[in-house]
C-alpha cells in the first residue's frame, strides 16, 4: 500500500456506515457463496505436498530469452543471483519484456517472513484537500482477524511476493476465475505497484503467490521452525506473466502518482507439476466486476489482505468493511473507492469485494492509504482493467 500523509482534522464520518457491520456475513469467500457448488478442495488443503512451481528449474520462453539477450542480460546466470542486479540499463520496465523464471528453493519459510510490505511514507498535501468530487474522510473501520483455517473462509486470499532493489517485499492477491478457462484458472489479482515500480523503475523479480499463507494463523514464536507446508499449505505459485496498465507503467510512483487509479495487476501463475489449476487445488476464484459502479450505487465493500506494517507482522489474514465513499487525487484523473479501515502496508493488491446478485465479486484492489492508517483508497476498474484481464486470459490462460 501506498502511504500519503493526511490531515486527521479533514477526517469526518459517513451516514449509514453502521449498516456495513451487518453485511460481513454476506461478503463470504467461501466457494458455496460464490457458486462453485463445491468445496471439498478448500476444505482440504494438501498439508505435505506444497512442492510448486517454486520447486523447478529455471525456464524461460526462447523468444523472451533472445529480447532479454538484447538487452545484454545473461539468460544463463540469471539464476545464479544475475536477478540481483538492478543497474538501471538493467532493469527492464516495458510491458513486454517481463521475466519471472522459477528459482528453486528462493521463497524459503524464513525469507517469507522477512519479507516486508512495500509501503513508504511520503509527506504530500492531503490528497482529499480542495478536490471538490472527493468525500469527506471516512471514519475508522477496526480491521477484523479473518477466521481459521483460511482456507475455509477466504480460499482465494493470499501472499504475493516479490523481489525490489529495496529487499524482498510482500502483497496481497486473489484468486480470480478466467473466463476463457472456467474452473480452472491461473490468475491473480493484485496492485499494479507490487509488480512494477512505475515511472522510476521496472519488472520486480521472483513473483510469487502463496494462498492461503499461514493457513492456521500461527504466531511468529509457533513458526520459528516452520515447515514450508505449513507456511503455504498450497505451495508456491510463480507467475509466468504479469500485466499491468499502461497509465501505472508511466505514472506510477512511491505515493501512487498518477498511476493510483489505476493500479491494478494480473498474475499468470505456473501450476504445480502434475497438480491441478489454481482453482481447482484451492478450490476457489472470484470473478472480476467490471462494471465500475459509483460510490454511493456499489454498496458495502470489504478488502482483505494481509497487513504486515506495524501494528501487524504480516502472518495474519485480516479484513475490512464498510460503504465507499470518492476520492480524488486530480481533477484530471478518476476516482478512486475510499473506505475505512485501518489495515497497513503489505495489504496492497488484496481484493476488494461486493454482492452482485447474491455473488460476490472483485471490484477493486487496495492502492493507496494515509500514513495515520484510517482509510484505504483503490481503484474503479472499468474497460481498461477488463481489457487487461481478457487479453491475460486469452493469451496466457491456457498455459
Amino acid at each position: 500500500m501506498r502511504s500519503i500523509r493526511t490531515s486527521v482534522a479533514a477526517r469526518r464520518g459517513r451516514p449509514g456506515v453502521l449498516v456495513a457491520a451487518g453485511i460481513v456475513a454476506a461478503l463470504s469467500l467461501t466457494a458455496t457463496a460464490c457458486g462453485s457448488g463445491d468445496d471439498s478442495a478448500s476444505d482440504k488443503p494438501a498439508a505435505g505436498t506444497s512442492r510448486g512451481a517454486g520447486e523447478d528449474e529455471a525456464r524461460i520462453p526462447g523468444d523472451l530469452a533472445d529480447r532479454l539477450k538484447e538487452h545484454g542480460i545473461d539468460v544463463d546466470r540469471w539464476r545464479d543471483g544475475g536477478w540481483k542486479n538492478w543497474d538501471k540499463d538493467k532493469w527492464l520496465s516495458d510491458a513486454k519484456d517481463f521475466v519471472n523464471p522459477v528459482i528453486k528453493g528462493l521463497w524459503k519459510p524464513e525469507r517469507m517472513k522477512s519479507a516486508e510490505d512495500p509501503d513508504r511514507t511520503i509527506a504530500v498535501k492531503d490528497a482529499s484537500a480542495g478536490q471538490g468530487v472527493s468525500d469527506p474522510a471516512p471514519d475508522p473501520v477496526r480491521a477484523e482477524p479473518e477466521k481459521t483455517p483460511y482456507h475455509r473462509y477466504a480460499a482465494p486470499v493470499g501472499k504475493v511476493f516479490f523481489d525490489s532493489p529495496k529487499g524482498s517485499m510482500v502483497c496481497s492477491g486473489t484468486v480470480v476465475t478466467d473466463v476463457n478457462h472456467p474452473g480452472r484458472s491461473n490468475l491473480v489479482w493484485t496492485a499494479g505497484h507490487c509488480v512494477h515500480a512505475g515511472g522510476s523503475g521496472g519488472w520486480y523479480r521472483n513473483i510469487a503467490f502463496v494462498p492461503s499463507y499461514n493457513d492456521l494463523d500461527k504466531s511468529e514464536a509457533r513458526l520459528s521452525n516452520a515447515t514450508a507446508a505449513e507456511m503455504a499449505p498450497y505451495g508456491q505459485w510463480w507467475a509466468d506473466w504479469a500485466s499491468t496498465s499502461r497509465e501505472w507503467i508511466s505514472g506510477g510512483d512511491e505515493t501512487g502518482g498518477a498511476g493510483a487509479p489505476y493500479d491494478y495487476a494480473v498474475l499468470h501463475v505456473k501450476p504445480e507439476r502434475g497438480a491441478k489449476s489454481l482453482e481447482e487445488t484451492v478450490g476457489n476464484a472470484l470473478d472480476v466486476d467490471f462494471s465500475a459502479p459509483s460510490a454511493r450505487s456499489a454498496g458495502a465493500m470489504g478488502a482483505w489482505g494481509y497487513p504486515a506494517a506495524p501494528p501487524y507482522n504480516g502472518l495474519s489474514m485480516f479484513k475490512c468493511v464498510d460503504r465507499p465513499g470518492r476520492l480524488s487525487l486530480s481533477p484530471g484523473l478518476p476516482t478512486m473507492y475510499r473506505i475505512g479501515c485501518t489495515m497497513t502496508g503489505g495489504s496492497s493488491g488484496g481484493g476488494w469485494f461486493r454482492v452482485v446478485d447474491g455473488r460476490t465479486k472483485l471490484v477493486s484492489n487496495t492502492s493507496i492509504g494515509p500514513s495515520d492508517h484510517t482509510w484505504l483508497a483503490g481503484p474503479q476498474l472499468g474497460a481498461g482493467a477488463e481489457a487487461l484481464y481478457r487479453s491475460m486470459s486469452r493469451k496466457y490462460g491456457g498455459r
